[in-house]
Parts: structure tokens; C-alpha cells; sequence
């Protein structure tokens, strides 16, 4: 059971959620880079996250003069209603007929044809801080594609949410895929720009190339920093709680009958399942296609689990990354010799943590397996913070 939050935890969240309200997002510090996009031709790589208060980075951009060639679009697409894993199609932006370039699906990485007649590139897009997320997939791509192109590539940077810590298994590099390009843990605890300047200063990415790099730093933000996004960053993660819990129970993506919430209006807030053998459960749900979830998992079957919606922000934030419900729900399972996907293993960056999990090790156990990488990750992160750590 999670302790009950001291009075001194409180006004620390009190403290932290203040300096929260006076952060400045990299795009809205125009000083620090129109300047060196004027009169330059300039493409971007955004979504519906890349606000400038209540006004998207390309309406912003085009009303200063800024020559804003093409927009390259991540998973979910420019505005952020595609389903995960979803086709996003090329086209052009109804509002300013901008040339809209899908960078998802077979064109992850942009073409040199594609940036053959730009300057530079800026990346504006809110992560969450975990390692299966994609858009830091899409952010190394655009990178390497800078650093072979001869672009420059400005980084506006935007906090962590789940940027309080580091934990989770390190992704083993036999298992690189787009949900996992890098060996880093779950949760890495770094903002995208931080994350820019560890793939360039690394030199991770392909053939170790390394792009002209500049990051634009929050304001009035750190690692300790509680922030709460004003837009949603995918269409299953609708608020905060969704976000801290994302981290945890992204898992059951790899299992084939446990659903997290897809096709309700709580995903990522709720798990359960079909095929649990416990005969009594406080809470059932059943997943229909809905705009996002055009075909979630265990669509229009009567799912019993769990409502983790009513844990508050503040135990969320203090609880962190657990295993407890992809443990619970492998124990609750009636065929546990069919409980995983592939996928599980390219979630969790190795064979090691499903093989734990059947062999029937507790999560004291497991989480002590991986702390001697999630050491060696901590050294190499320090030296590209930005701004003060939580330690």
C-alpha cells in the first residue's frame, strides 16, 4: 500500500506546481532562434502538441514571416486523431496549405528529396519520457537525416511529465525496434532536447553521424517540476493521470487478452480482462470502436478489472513505475502459456522480463536484475541535463 503523502511531500508538489505555472515552453522564447530561421526556408516537424499559448507553432511561425516550407508529421499525425500504429497519409494543411509529410508507416525517416530544399528544421512535439513512445523514435530519424543532409536542426524543448525520475528494465540493442531505438530504460527522465544532445553527444546515431544541433530551453523548469500538459499528446492519453500511468500498463500492449482501457473513456487508466478467473471484480468494462481506438483490443467483450482513475495525481506522481498490474494480471490469467505477444519483448527492450514473470518472481526481485544498467544509463544522462536533476 502506498503511504499516505506527509505534509512536507505536500507543499513540495505545492512548490513545484507553482513554478509549473510560470514555465516557458522552448517555442515561445522567439528570441532565442527567429532569428536564425529568417529568410530561411524552414520545415517542421509538429503536431497538435506544438502550441504557442492558443496558437499552433505554424499559425504562429507564418503570421512572424517565417517561410515555413513543409510540416512533417509524427505517429497520430499533425493533429494528433490517428489510432496508434495507424496508416497517416500525406497531404496539405486546410488552414494555411502548408505540404503536410506523414513520418510514420513506411517514410519514418525523411527523404533527402524531402529536405533538399530547406535550411533548417525545427522539432516541436511534447513527449512523455518513456522509451516506447515514438516521437523520440521520430526525433532521432530527423536527425540523422540533418546530419546527412547538412541541415540545421533546432530543438524546442518542452518538459517531462514523467520527467521526476528514471526506472525499468534497459533495452538490450538485439531488441532496437521503433519502439525502442536506443539502450535506455523505460523511463529515461529527459526532456527531448536533453535527449537530442545524448544521441548526438553519444554518438548514437546510424554510422555515428552527429547533426548541427541546436536545443531553445524551457523557462522556470526542472526535474522536479510536477507539469501538466494543456494538450493531450496522443488520443489515448487524455489527462494526467493516463500519462503517469502509461509507463506501467503500456505492458499489456504485449499480452493477448488484457485490455488497458482502448475503445473507453478511460484508457490507460484501467486494465482488465476476458479470461480472469477470480469470480468477483469491483469493476467491468467493455471496449467498443471509438475515434482513436478504431479496433482496440478485446473490442466488444466484456473485460473485469480494475479502476485505477481513482488513485489521485498525487499518489501517481509518488508511486512512479510499477509491475504490480502486469504481475497481477499474468497471476489472474487463466492461460498463462498464451498470456504474451512478441510484442512484450519489444516493449520491455528483452526476453528477460517475460521470462522473470513466468518463472513467478516478485517485482523486488525483478527491479534488482536491472539496477547495474540503470546505473550506467544514470552516469551518461547526467551529462546532458539541462536543468536541475531530482536528485
Amino acid at each position: 500500500m502506498i503511504k499516505k503523502i506527509t505534509l512536507v511531500a505536500c507543499l513540495f508538489l505545492m512548490l513545484h506546481t507553482l513554478q509549473a505555472k510560470n514555465m516557458v515552453v522552448g517555442a515561445a522564447r522567439f528570441d532565442q532562434y527567429i532569428s536564425t530561421i529568417k529568410d530561411k526556408s524552414v520545415g517542421l516537424v509538429v503536431n497538435q502538441t506544438s502550441m504557442v499559448g492558443n496558437t499552433h507553432l505554424l499559425d504562429t511561425l507564418l503570421s512572424l514571416g517565417i517561410d515555413v516550407h513543409v510540416v512533417f508529421a509524427p505517429e497520430h499525425g499533425f493533429r494528433g486523431t490517428a489510432d496508434a500504429g495507424e496508416h497517416v497519409k500525406n497531404g496539405v494543411d486546410p488552414n494555411t496549405n502548408t505540404v503536410i509529410v506523414s513520418l510514420y508507416g513506411d517514410n519514418k525517416k525523411p527523404k533527402p528529396g524531402q529536405l533538399k530544399d530547406l535550411d533548417v528544421l525545427i522539432f516541436d512535439i511534447q513527449d512523455v519520457g518513456v522509451r516506447f513512445y515514438t516521437y523520440i523514435s521520430t526525433l532521432q530519424y530527423v536527425m540523422e537525416a540533418c546530419a546527412e543532409g547538412n541541415k540545421q536542426l533546432i530543438v524546442l524543448d518542452r518538459p517531462n511529465p514523467n520527467g521526476h525520475y528514471v526506472d525499468g528494465p534497459v533495452l538490450e540493442s538485439s531488441f532496437k525496434s521503433f519502439v525502442g531505438m536506443q539502450t535506455i530504460p523505460v523511463i529515461h527522465g529527459m526532456t527531448v532536447g536533453e535527449y537530442a544532445l545524448m544521441l548526438n553527444g553519444e554518438k548514437w546515431l546510424e554510422n555515428k553521424v552527429q547533426c548541427q544541433l541546436t536545443v531553445v530551453k524551457c523557462l522556470h523548469y526542472d526535474h522536479q517540476t510536477y507539469y501538466s500538459l494543456p494538450v493531450k499528446p496522443s488520443p489515448n492519453l487524455p489527462n494526467m493521470k493516463s500519462i503517469y500511468l502509461y509507463p506501467s500498463l503500456c505492458f499489456f500492449e504485449g499480452t493477448k487478452a488484457v485490455s488497458l482501457g482502448r475503445g473507453t473513456s478511460k484508457p490507460f487508466q484501467i486494465y482488465g480482462s476476458n479470461q480472469f478467473t477470480t469470480a468477483t471484480f469491483p469493476y467491468s468494462f467493455t471496449p467498443k470502436s471509438v475515434a482513436g481506438a478504431k479496433n482496440p483490443p478485446l473490442l466488444n467483450q466484456k473485460c473485469v478489472g480494475y479502476d485505477l482513475s481513482k488513485l489521485s495525481i498525487e499518489t501517481l506522481q509518488q508511486q512512479k513505475f510499477t509491475l504490480k498490474y502486469v504481475l497481477n494480471a499474468y497471476k489472474l490469467s487463466k492461460n498463462k502459456s498464451d498470456f504474451f505477444t512478441d510484442f512484450f519483448n519489444q516493449l520491455s527492450g528483452s526476453s528477460q522480463l517475460k521470462n522473470q514473470i513466468e518463472k513467478g518472481m516478485d517485482e523486488k526481485s525483478i527491479r534488482a536484475t536491472w539496477q547495474k544498467d540503470l546505473k550506467v544509463f544514470k552516469e551518461i544522462r547526467k551529462k546532458y541535463l539541462l536543468y536541475k536533476d531530482f536528485e
